[in-house]
C-alpha cells in the first residue's frame, strides 16, 4: 500500500526556527486548494499500488484549512485512490487552531489521527519560538481533542534551548507523559541559517546549541518515556504498542508515496520528485498541467544510501537478507565490512543490525560511513 503527504503551505505567523516552506499571506489560500485537487488528477499514476494505508496533512499550518477546503481535497483523493480498511488519515493542528467545532468537523472528514505541535510547556519559551499559543492552549487543546473522541493523537516537543537544563527537560517530560497520549515526536532544536534564530547567532545574539547538553536530555527522554510504556520505535519518535505513526514508519521502510502541494516530495521506489516552493508559480504550472517538479532517477547507490540513511533511524534497522535481495550481494560485503567497525554502536541479531541508544546520539554521521561513495 501507499501513502499521500498534502503540504499545506500557510502559517498564521513564522516560528523563529523554522525553514520549511510557508507563508504567512493567506490571501490564495482556496485557489491554492484548488491546485492541490487538480494535482491529485495529475499525478494519480506515479503510485502503481494506488490503496492508500495513510494520509498526512502537513505544513505549514494544515489546521488553517476550513472544512470546505479538507474535504474538497480528500474528496479529490478518494476520487482516484482506494482506502484501506485502516487508514490512518493524520493533520497537524496547532493548538490555538483547536475548538468543539473544527473538531467535530475533522472528525466527520474522517480525519482519525492529530500531530498536535505543542513544542513546549513554558510561556517564555513559546514566546522565543514566536509560537502563536500558549502554554495552557497546549494542555487545553489535547483535553477538547481527547474529549471530541480523537484517540489516536502525538504531540510534538522540541529539546535543546538555551530555555532548557535537565531539570527543566524532566518536568517537561512528566507533563507530557501525563497528557496520556499515543505517541510523542521530539525533535533536538537545529538553528537554521535563513531562519531568524540563524540570523541572531550569527550576530551573537543567540547561543549555539549546547551538543553534550542535548545529548543527555535525549537519553533521559528515551528512559523517561520507555520507562512510561512509550517504545523509542525511532530516533525522534516514541508510540505506544501497535500505536506508531504508519504514515511516517512508511517512509523510514521505504514505502512509496505521493507528495501534493508546494515543496512536497514524492518516491516511488525508481524515482524521486519534488514540487517547486513558491505557491504562486505551484498554482501556475498546475494550471498549465506540468512543470511544477523536478525529478531525480535513482540509482543502486542513491537507494542504498537512502535505505542505511532511514532504516538506521529506526527499532528495525538494516537487515541483510532483504538488502542481498535489494542491492545484491557485493552492497552486503560493502555494509558488513564497514559495520564491523561500529560494533560500539551496533546491535546484531539474526543478520538485523540496528542502533544502541550510544549510536542513536550519531545516527546520521554512521549511516553516512556506511554509505557507497
Amino acid at each position: 500500500m501507499s501513502g499521500i503527504y498534502i503540504h499545506i503551505p500557510f502559517c498564521k505567523q513564522a516560528c523563529n526556527y523554522c525553514d520549511f516552506h510557508f507563508s504567512t499571506q493567506l490571501n490564495n489560500k482556496a485557489e491554492l486548494v484548488n491546485s492541490i485537487s487538480l494535482e491529485t488528477g495529475i499525478m494519480h499514476s506515479y503510485l502503481k499500488d494506488t490503496t492508500l494505508s495513510s494520509i498526512y496533512f502537513g505544513g505549514g499550518t494544515p489546521s488553517l484549512l476550513n472544512a470546505t477546503e479538507l474535504e474538497l481535497i480528500l474528496n479529490s483523493i478518494r476520487k482516484h485512490f482506494s482506502f484501506s480498511d485502516k487508514i490512518e488519515i493524520t493533520l497537524e493542528a496547532n493548538p490555538d487552531d483547536i475548538n468543539q467545532s473544527v473538531l467535530k468537523n475533522w472528525m466527520s472528514s474522517g480525519i482519525n489521527r492529530l500531530s498536535i505541535g505543542l513544542q513546549s510547556f513554558n510561556n517564555d519559551e513559546l514566546r522565543w519560538m514566536n509560537r502563536a499559543h500558549s502554554a495552557e492552549e497546549s494542555l487545553r487543546s489535547v483535553k477538547l481533542s481527547q474529549d471530541a473522541g480523537f484517540n489516536n493523537i502525538t504531540i510534538d516537543l522540541i529539546y535543546g534551548s538555551r530555555f532548557q537544563d535537565m531539570k527543566t527537560w524532566e518536568r517537561t517530560l512528566e507533563q507530557a507523559v501525563a497528557l496520556d497520549t499515543q505517541h510523542l515526536s521530539s525533535y533536538n532544536l537545529t538553528i537554521e541559517n535563513k531562519t531568524r534564530l540563524g540570523h541572531q547567532l550569527d550576530k551573537g545574539l543567540e547561543p549555539a546549541v549546547n551538543d553534550d547538553l542535548s545529548s543527555r536530555q535525549f537519553l533521559l527522554m528515551s528512559q523517561m518515556l520507555e520507562d512510561a510504556g512509550f517504545i523509542h520505535y525511532e530516533i525522534s519518535n516514541f508510540g505506544k504498542p501497535g500505536l506508531f505513526a504508519v504514515h511516517n514508519s512508511n517512509y523510514w521502510l521505504g514505502k512509496h508515496y505521493l507528495g501534493l502541494g508546494p515543496s512536497a516530495h514524492s518516491f516511488n521506489g525508481a524515482t524521486r520528485h519534488w514540487n517547486v516552493k513558491n505557491n504562486h508559480l505551484y498554482i501556475q504550472k498546475v494550471k498549465e498541467g506540468s512543470g511544477f517538479f523536478e525529478t531525480e532517477e535513482l540509482s543502486l547507490k542513491d537507494r542504498y544510501n537512502e535505505y542505511v540513511l532511514t532504516r538506521l533511524r529506526t527499532i528495525w534497522g538494516c537487515d541483510t537478507q532483504e538488502m542481498k535481495h535489494m542491492f545484491g550481494e557485493d552492497v552486503v560485503k560493502h555494509f558488513l565490512d564497514l559495520i564491523k567497525t561500529k560494533s560500539f554502536f551496533v546491535d546484531e541479531k539474526s543478520g538485523v543490525y540496528a542502533l544502541n541508544k550510544e549510536g542513536r546520539l550519531q545516527a546520521d554521521g554512521i549511516a553516512a560511513d556506511l554509505f557507497l561513495d
